[in-house]
């Protein structure tokens, strides 16, 4: 049994406000020198009259150019520091200008501004030759730039990546448009013969990408305002979303649109979303969990008894699977529109973290706090097939590959194992599968694929060889 990482679909920078390393400024607005990176002032240069947000030398060091909060663009000589002049007059930008980028040959440069363009200057004429209207929304200011041999590119506020188009200033010519905070939720679907990877982030922004070339867009449309807690396609090709923004949101994958009528209001937070045929939807609140069928509300029960955390539906669609923070799960049947509790519980070893049937329906796999998942057979009236054991820490995600005998768990160990349902010694193990975060989300693309996603606001592609 073997693992190796086949892609990486890279999270976007989170910008920070920078200085060169050997030039920075003061919120007066004065400019100084460093001498190896120590903060020794040679000589203060006065100009800008608010913060200096970005210093560049031109790669001849002949210049060096200052982005500032008042909108000016200063040039100064390389060797002495004797001011040349501005760029634009006394404004380069109507807002503040964010970064700089010269050209490989220094005799143009780029800039960033808060007023949501990026322009192209002619250092000599002291002129903008281009303007590019990046757009009108508030995200759409430009904080960062980059001249890299042919290629221009900025960044948004939004934290896209846009490479820009001389000859078309008004369209960039690829956005790349990945997440720029912690990945909450994780699915996969396919879609007109392509599969497609689905995760949504802390910030409610929903990203989609080719599983084969990487390539990733957004849905058109105003989405969540919240993290996105949990995802899954339903048979109708629907995105089945829930978020922090207290609502249950069902997008058409094929139209890439969301849809301002497909959106339920729930009472209370929702937690988690799982799917069934016939158009139901099993959504856990705080306190609460609520049935829907076709996007409509149609049982609710509350005064549980307990504080429901996970639930599934048995793709059947005759068994509601509800895990609560006492160590249990609570089954209830699924009689029309009604949840119907039959008293029957299962014990596992802690509060429930995340659980999820087998996409047969044969089985029930549960995770909880006590680093423990335990596996139920269906048809044998949910006796314990067997507990998996190995994680070191909280597990809390895992999701079921397409053959139905193994399944993949992620923890706050920062640990991936994958596991054989008839075998709990027989296992990988995947560690440091993100480094910097825990797993957030898991999702199988087929039986020897496996996708992850990390509050490192990245996605990775995993080949499993058993």
């Amino acid at each position: 049994m073997a693992y190796e990482l086949k892609h990486v679909f890279a999270s976007l920078p989170q910008m920070e406000r920078g200085v060169a390393k050997v030039l920075g400024g003061d919120p007066k607005g004065n400019n100084f020198l460093y001498t190896n990176g120590k903060s020794v002032i040679i000589r203060n240069i006065d100009g800008h009259s608010r913060f200096v947000n970005c210093v560049r030398f031109s790669p001849d060091g002949n210049r060096f150019a200052t982005a500032g909060a008042d909108g000016q663009i200063i040039l100064y000589d390389g060797k002495t520091g004797d001011k040349i002049g501005s760029l634009g007059g006394e404004k380069a930008h109507s807002g503040g200008v964010y970064a700089v980028s010269w050209s490989p040959d220094s005799s143009r440069l780029i800039s960033a501004s808060g007023d949501k363009t990026v322009k192209l200057w002619d250092v000599g004429a002291g002129t903008a030759v281009t303007t590019f209207n990046m757009g009108a929304d508030v995200m759409d200011q430009q904080l960062g730039c980059l001249w890299q041999k042919d290629h221009l590119l900025s960044i948004s506020l939004s934290g896209y990546i846009n490479y820009l188009d001389k000859n078309n200033p008004d369209r960039p010519l690829r956005t790349i448009k990945g997440h720029s905070k912690s990945i909450q939720s994780l699915t996969v679907h396919k879609n007109e013969g392509r599969t497609y990877i689905y995760s949504g982030s802390h910030d409610g922004h929903i990203n989609y990408w080719d599983a084969e070339t990487g390539e990733n867009d957004d849905f058109v449309g105003k989405g969540h305002s919240n993290q996105v807690s949990k995802m899954v396609v339903d048979e109708a090709d629907q995105l089945v979303s829930c978020s922090m923004d207290d609502t249950v949101r069902y997008t058409n994958i094929n139209k890439k649109e969301y849809s301002a009528s497909d959106l339920v209001k729930m009472d209370v937070q929702p937690k988690c979303v799982s799917v069934a045929s016939g158009g139901l939807t099993l959504a856990v609140c705080i306190e609460q969990v609520v049935l829907l069928k076709d996007k409509k509300k149609v049982f609710t029960l509350d005064n549980l008894g307990y504080e429901p955390e996970a639930g599934a539906i048995h793709p059947g669609g005759s068994t509601a699977a509800v895990g609560g923070a006492d160590g249990k799960v609570h089954l209830y049947s699924i009689q029309g529109n009604t949840l119907k509790e039959e008293g029957d519980t299962l014990e596992v070893s802690g509060p429930v973290t995340d659980m999820a049937y087998s996409n047969d329906g044969a089985y029930l796999a549960v995770t909880d706090e006590k680093k423990v998942v335990t596996v139920f057979t269906v048809a044998d009236g949910y006796s314990v097939k067997n507990n998996f054991y190995g994680h070191h820490a909280k597990i809390v995600t895992l999701a079921w590959s397409p053959d139905n005998e193994h399944f993949a768990s992620g923890g706050m160990d920062m640990m991936v194992y994958i596991w054989t349902v008839s075998d709990s010694d027989r296992r990988i193990k995947l560690p440091d599968t993100h480094r910097l975060h825990h797993v957030s989300g898991l999702a199988w693309i087929d039986e020897h694929t496996l996708v992850t996603a990390s509050h490192d606001a990245s996605v990775k592609q995993w080949t499993v060889k058993f």
